[in-house]
């Protein structure tokens, strides 16, 4: 593969399904069992993770850039309307939501991300619930942070706006 196909160059932004927004620091090229192979070495700077995935294999493992602006927009409309409420058993539901967010995909975390929020006058959330909660938004974070050239603080605190804006108009429909 030469250096014109490929995807990503050193210094972009990258989202990793499993792992969130990373960046490209270097090309390299690695003999592993006897095949060269051209590697993307990508770090994660809040997990203090470096990672190597080879050029060929980026797409397939879904490595991809940072959303367009059209699906952050999607993404952060999706902070402003109802939260699913599902009534199936709670280990099935924390699949589902790790799935989402795993799936790399910007708009599915934002649901999560919606889904568990807690206005401060809402009922306390179970401990994993929090978890899943935190690691949703942090995702989410990370991706508007990058896409916005702020850190993850400032990204956050926009997320947490939106929401406790929007969250507390479904809140007081449960309730009347």
């Amino acid at each position: 593969m030469s250096a014109s196909d490929l995807l990503f160059d050193v210094g972009d932004y990258v989202v990793y399904p499993k792992h969130g927004v990373g960046r490209v620091i270097e090309l390299q090229n690695s003999e592993i069992a006897g095949m060269q192979l051209e590697l993307y070495v990508l770090r994660f700077e809040k997990e203090k993770m470096t990672l190597r995935v080879p050029t060929n294999k980026a797409e397939g493992v879904g490595m991809r850039k940072l959303s367009s602006n059209k699906t952050l927009k999607e993404a952060l409309d999706v902070l402003k309307t109802k939260p699913k409420v599902k009534r199936t058993m709670w280990s099935r539901r924390a699949q589902e939501y790790e799935a989402k967010i795993n799936s790399g995909d910007l708009v599915s975390i934002a649901e999560v991300t919606r889904d568990l929020f807690r206005a401060e006058d809402q009922p306390e959330q179970s401990y994993s619930e929090r978890q899943i909660f935190e690691a949703a938004s942090s995702r989410l974070a990370r991706e508007l942070g990058a896409m916005e050239e702020t850190d993850e603080k400032t990204a956050l605190a926009k997320i947490h706006e939106i929401l406790n804006e929007y969250a507390p108009l479904y809140y007081a429909e449960k309730t009347d």
